[in-house]
């Protein structure tokens, strides 16, 4: 390229370059004597050399203070004649802050100045030879001067190259003159690095317009007004990515790589233009069949197929359909073929992978053309090119990061032929054959991708490896699942053959593979006995035989899968009884293996509950196999916990109660040998083994507990009187209930002060409250009532001790009250103990405050008579005191749990109170209920947080609904002289009061409240009668 200027363009240049720069060199290093003999330049070296943080921070302080002074300007001068690259850069940052920070102090004729100043450097540096780092700041810094108010300099592109080619400021107003013939010379003469200084200015400011937004609808004029501006430079934009995009890879590539990062980064700012009319594609997509030549050379495929797949992913809609048959002739071609080749013998170099991406990007705009044709030659071509992308050598997530996309494509696809199938599902569209086919292929692919590493593999592989293979199994997952609405059991049947086939031939990754995608498909089959036939055949082979044949070295992961499918079709199980022996006797095999022993574990579980009644006269031999499991050394705590409850839900199935409680009373001996192990261990002072011990022992009996509740299909007679009889009198399971009890107490007589042995022994009372008749743990409320009272306020998980004490209030309804009587005194007895106990200050135990007034909150309404007795006469009071004062402070627990208490005990009306439990309530109400409204209205009133209001307004509404006096309580709460807000006035207040009334405690009194409490806080607010 020739560097001579043109004619026209000398002559607007005031003075010679040398001239340009003697002048500025000369006032430069005047400055450089005037700014402490170069002090400010050291400083700014120091910052990039190494020094301690404490040191970068004081520089930092001390550069920006110089950067914002009234002396930055000349700064950025001084630090930009600077030898050292590092300063010229921090000169030109000082130019875009102070232009952006500093602007309005600037005199009206001084921003003129500054846009010289900075031209006058760009080109300066250029032709000094500098650094892409340093020329891109100066850029920008200039595109920042572009954005200030009030600023005349829209053709900013052409004056910025016009500068370039003459070698210093040239006149904007000159530019006038210059015709587009005139900047087209220009532009072809500038050398290489005015040009790609030009290609950098035009990426910025696009790219800084286009973080302003000005396209939406509802943005202002002043953005909009960036818009006008920059369109303006539109015919020199296009003269100049022509320049740069026709140049051949042998001439530049770098220059025609830097054209396609502008031209990219101006169509991605067109497409919010264009969805809002205000642009006209017509000009830059003149400029894209140059942009489509570069796919052809190998220097700019990476970067042309970078910029292409972008900007479909973007803005599809640019490309017309000559560009769109374009790049698939580019995809079908034989170099096409060969980047892809490259790429599916595992080679992931950038080129490869710059082609499947853009083969991607191509296929999501064309998807439904891809469908709908699938007997163009091009089609079938694309097809099979996207199928390869799935047959990639290396593993997902590990070596290849192509396989992700390319299966977000075909999930895509599959959506679209699925909803094509179901709006034409009378008429089926003549192409949905073919289509189907592909989807069959890319599974096939995908249960070939699934399959895992060897060991050795996969443990060398990173956590990020490894998650992005779960990922991408988990997907395929969705795929398979997806499918199955499209091709029916047609695919669950060629995988249950590909599952025999990998058995016969002992190819276990195989079958893991496979039978990874049955257990996908398990949640897509609706019909519960569709797939019946099939999975007879696969549980009927040797698979179960194979999977615990220790001579067969399967891995443990295929192992694992296996135990997963028989979890994912427990219901064939339930159906197909025939097939238990076989598939439990793996599991108990599967148990003994550390790496299998927590799925196989909850295997048994499932099955024995699933099946318990089938599995009634094996119950014995569950138990022998319980027995030779808990001498194994190895078993783990879960896997005995999974398996005693599975054992217990077969007992609970044995119709006749003898042999019931025979078979229970062999298994509560298990529990009972761990639970003399435990306090062996804490007399021996082996307090680690004693807890491990004393866990199991409870955490064994909650899962017998639970599997020994009625199913939850089991047929109840409504009618039946549930007072009619006792079932709290365990009759032939008393000696097993005492069993329990002794059990529970052992344990927790040597480690009571463990939180987790205080909440399963919680867990093992609470697994009888559902139940309606005798059981071994329907316990009477006396057992749980001990338990709860003899806990201190320094026992740990107190608040589901207390959880656990109102879980058996709330058991007892209106016909079963009485026999929870002693319990509710105790418990409220104890409440109050515990009140007394933090001095009447929820602030001081605020978890254990909240936890007492919910637990308070269940004895409305069928337990409040306790109130009555009198032993709890001097307690009352003092109690209801303490919610008050819990809405009174300051910890969100108890001020919201009190707040529920009260909204729930004003509604009185709502219950069938016997005489003298209503007059008690209401005596409550009229004592305390202005106290109630005190607190209320002072937390309403500004001091409690935005989000505590709701919470606060309930008792207020119900206060309204249900109290007669309410109106009188909280107008006297609103003038009191405690009223904590200044900033509402008596009319406010009045105005408030009579909202509230009016809204007679309905939702919207919620929004009155918020109201009320901003103004209080003293935001902008008026009330309107």
């Amino acid at each position: 390229m020739s560097t001579t200027a043109s004619p026209q363009l000398v002559a607007a240049v005031p003075g010679s370059l040398a001239e340009v720069e003697q002048v500025l060199c000369s006032f430069t290093h005047h400055l450089v004597h005037w700014a402490d003999d170069g002090h400010s330049i050291q400083l700014v070296k120091r910052l990039y050399q190494p020094a301690s943080p404490h040191e970068v921070v004081e520089i930092q302080a001390s550069l920006q203070r110089l950067q914002r002074s009234t002396d930055g300007w000349q700064l950025a001068d001084v630090w930009l004649h600077s030898d050292d690259m590092n300063v010229r850069f921090f000169g030109a940052l000082t130019f875009t802050i102070k232009i952006n920070s500093d602007w309005d102090s600037l005199k009206e004729g001084d921003t003129g100045p500054v846009l010289t100043r900075l031209l006058q450097w760009l080109a300066l540096r250029i032709d000094a030879g500098e650094s892409a780092l340093v020329t891109k700041k100066i850029c920008s810094a200039l595109v920042a001067y572009f954005f200030r108010p009030s600023v005349a300099w829209d053709r900013c592109l052409l004056h910025v190259i016009c500068c370039l080619s003459g070698g210093g400021a040239v006149s904007y107003d000159q530019l006038t003159t210059t015709s587009n013939k005139d900047s087209t010379l220009i532009i072809s003469s500038l050398e290489k690095q005015k040009l790609l200084t030009a290609l950098w200015f035009a990426t910025t400011l696009i790219e800084e317009v286009s973080k302003t937004n000005p396209f939406s609808i509802k943005t202002s004029v002043s953005r909009r007004k960036h818009h006008g501006r920059v369109m303006s430079n539109m015919d020199d934009l296009v003269q100049l990515l022509l320049v740069a995009l026709e140049i051949k890879p042998q001439q530049d590539s770098v220059i025609a790589q830097e054209g396609m990062k502008c031209f990219k980064s101006w169509i991605i700012y067109a497409h919010g233009a264009w969805i809002d009319h205000s642009i006209q594609l017509a000009p830059l997509q003149a400029l894209t069949p140059y942009s489509l030549r570069h796919l052809w050379y190998t220097d700019l495929f990476e970067a042309a197929a970078d910029c292409h797949t972008e900007i479909m992913g973007t803005f599809s809609a640019y490309f017309t359909s000559e560009d769109l048959d374009a790049f698939a002739s580019f995809l079908i071609s034989e170099r096409g073929q060969k980047l892809l080749s490259t790429l599916v013998q595992g080679d992931f170099e950038p080129d490869a992978v710059a082609f499947a991406r853009l083969l991607l990007a191509y296929a999501d705009i064309k998807l439904q053309d891809l469908a709908k044709q699938p007997n163009s030659p091009i089609t079938q071509t694309v097809m099979r090119e996207l199928i390869q992308l799935l047959a990639c050598e290396g593993w997902a997530g590990a070596d290849d990061d192509i396989c992700t996309p390319a299966l977000e494509f075909w999930q895509s696809y599959l959506e679209f032929l699925i909803d094509t199938h179901f709006a034409d599902e009378d008429q089926p569209e003549p192409w949905m054959g073919n289509a189907q086919q592909y989807v069959v292929q890319v599974l096939e692919k995908c249960w070939a991708k699934i399959r895992m590493p060897s060991e050795d593999v996969f443990a060398n592989w990173s956590m990020d490896a490894k998650s992005d293979f779960k990922a991408f199994r988990a997907d395929v997952e969705d795929l398979l699942q997806s499918s199955y609405t499209l091709l029916g059991t047609a695919i669950f049947d060629r995988l249950a053959n590909l599952a025999l086939e990998a058995l016969n031939d002992q190819a276990w990754l195989h079958l893991e593979a496979t039978l990874f995608c049955l257990n996908a498909l398990s949640e897509a089959i609706s019909d519960e006995d569709v797939v019946d036939g099939t999975l007879s055949t696969l549980f009927g082979s040797s698979l179960f035989t194979h999977m615990m044949d220790s001579n067969l070295s399967i891995p443990a992961k295929t192992q694992q899968t296996a135990v997963g499918t028989i979890i994912r079709f427990m219901a064939f199980f339930e159906r197909h009884v025939r097939f238990l022996p076989s598939m439990l006797t793996f599991l108990f095999v599967s148990v003994r293996s550390p790496v299998l022993a927590g799925k196989a574990g909850k295997a048994i579980l499932s099955a024995c509950d699933s099946c318990r009644k089938s599995l009634v006269p094996e119950v014995g031999a569950f138990l022998s196999q319980y027995d030779a499991l808990v001498q194994w050394p190895g078993v783990e705590a879960g896997t005995k916990e999974k398996v005693i409850g599975a054992i217990a839900a077969i007992i609970q199935a044995i119709p006749h109660p003898e042999q019931k409680i025979e078979a229970f009373s062999k298994l509560i001996a298990f529990v009972e040998q761990d639970v003399d192990a435990c306090q062996t261990s804490v007399r021996g002072n082996w307090l680690e083994e004693a807890q491990e011990l004393g866990l199991c022992a409870l955490r064994c009996l909650v899962s017998m507990g639970k599997s020994l509740q009625e199913p939850a299909d089991t047929v109840f007679d409504l009618e039946t009187d549930l007072t009619s009889r006792d079932i709290y009198d365990p009759g032939i399971w008393a000696d097993c209930q005492e069993r329990i009890v002794r059990c529970l107490e052992g344990v927790s007589s040597v480690l009571g002060k463990n939180s987790d042995v205080v909440e399963a022994t919680c867990q093992v009372l609470r697994t009888g409250y559902k139940e309606t008749s005798p059981g071994p743990f329907v316990f009477p409320p006396k057992i749980t009532e001990n338990f709860v009272t003899s806990c201190k306020i320094d026992t740990p998980r107190l608040d589901y001790v207390l959880g656990t004490a109102g879980a058996l209030l709330t058991r007892h309804t209106r016909t079963q009250v009485t026999a929870a009587n002693e319990a509710a005194l105790s418990f409220f007895l104890y409440l109050s103990q515990l009140a007394a106990t933090m001095n009447y200050h929820p602030s001081s135990e605020p978890e254990i405050a909240s936890s007492c007034i919910e637990l308070a909150s269940k004895y409305i309404p069928y337990h409040l008579h306790v109130f009555l007795d009198p032993r709890c006469q001097d307690q009352v009071g003092m109690f209801i005191e303490f919610t008050i004062e819990s809405i009174r402070c300051h910890d969100v627990m108890p001020r919201r749990s009190a707040a529920f208490f009260w909204a729930s005990f004003v509604q009185n009306h709502r219950y069938e109170y016997p005489n003298n439990v209503s007059a008690m309530v209401n005596w409550i109400i009229e004592q305390y209920g202005p106290q109630v409204i005190q607190v209320v209205i002072h937390n309403i009133s500004g001091e409690a947080a935005r989000s505590e209001l709701e919470t606060l307004a309930d008792p207020l509404r119900k206060m309204v609904v249900d109290q007669t006096q309410a109106k009188q309580w909280i107008s006297d709460a609103l003038f009191s002289s405690s009223f904590p807000s200044p900033k509402v006035g008596v009319a406010e207040k009045r105005i408030w009061l009579q909202q509230v009334m009016n809204l007679r405690g309905g939702k919207k009194t919620n929004q009155v409240v918020k109201e009320f409490w901003m103004a209080c806080r003293g935001t902008d607010f008026a009330y309107t009668s």
